[in-house]
Parts: structure tokens; sequence; C-alpha cells
């Protein structure tokens, strides 16, 4: 089920919009599900109805709730996953494209557990496993970005 056109070119702002009232900095996770499939490495991505392009699954940090309360709650709510044991925080990105006060924790989680099939919904139009080397064409930049720097080994870059 997809929102309406405009409706998806509004969303970004709206959310970013209403956090400009209720956090004077904006903080957001996401999550690299990392397992060994048939033909090689697999991470998990999702395809939303208001953004174009696949992402790491992922979303806002509430009020009151830690990062890694943030990503497993997240991972859960996306994707149909229980992360079993403690996300590895990866890294730490400003995101200056989505505003001036948005940053970005990136976690990689090998340990979880598939509960079952992610239906789409008004939120998530697809979700699943692909191949790190066969990544679907849409996946964005910075998703790209962020899983070249765990392939190779390389530190985090310092923005989204």
């Amino acid at each position: 089920m997809r929102l309406p056109p405009l409706a998806q070119r509004m969303m970004p702002w709206l959310i970013h919009a209403g956090a400009r009232f209720t956090r004077p900095l904006t903080l957001g996770v996401r999550a690299a599900l990392l397992r060994d499939g048939i033909g090689g490495p697999e991470v998990f991505l999702v395809r939303h109805s208001y953004v174009p392009g696949w992402h790491l699954p992922g979303g806002g940090v509430e009020a009151g709730e830690t990062v890694g309360e943030a990503v497993v709650r997240e991972v859960r709510e996306e994707c149909a996953v229980e992360i079993a044991g403690a996300p590895e925080l990866f890294g730490l990105y400003f995101n200056r494209a989505g505003s001036r006060r948005d940053h970005v924790a990136v976690f990689r989680v090998r340990d979880f557990r598939v509960l079952g099939l992610r239906a789409p919904d008004l939120e998530i139009d697809e979700a699943g496993f692909h191949p790190l080397d066969a990544l679907p064409a849409g996946t964005t930049t910075a998703t790209r970005a962020r899983l070249a720097e765990m392939r190779d080994g390389r530190p985090p870059a310092p923005h989204w």
C-alpha cells in the first residue's frame, strides 16, 4: 500500500518539522543486519513508501530511549526481526542532507532471529535480504557507503 504522491513528498518534511518542536537535535538509528546466505553475504534492506530507494532499516530515537533500545525496536517494527545479542555500534554520522541537526547511529548486527515475513504496509513497501555483492537498483548512496565501509574495514566517514 502506497501513500499518495503528495503525502510521500511531504512526509520527510513533516517528520523533521515536528522534530524541531520536540527535539533540539534529532538522532536516528540504522541497522546493517548481516548474514551468510546461500550465495554469500546478505544484508536486510527496506524500501519505504514515502522516500525513494533501498535503505538500512531504522528510524528515530524516542524521548527516554537509548540508541540500543531504538535500534532493537525499529528492527522489530520494520523487519520482523528480533536482535538476539547486543548490537555493535559501527559509526555515528552527521546527516546534513536531512537537516543541520540530524545524526545517525549505525549498528552492525549479526546475531538475530527472523520472526516472519514483513508484509507491506503504509510505511514499508518492500523488505528483505539482498546479496551484498548485488544490491538492488535504487539502493541509496549512503546505504552503499556504509556497507562498503563495513566490507572494506574502513573507519566510518563523518557524514552520512
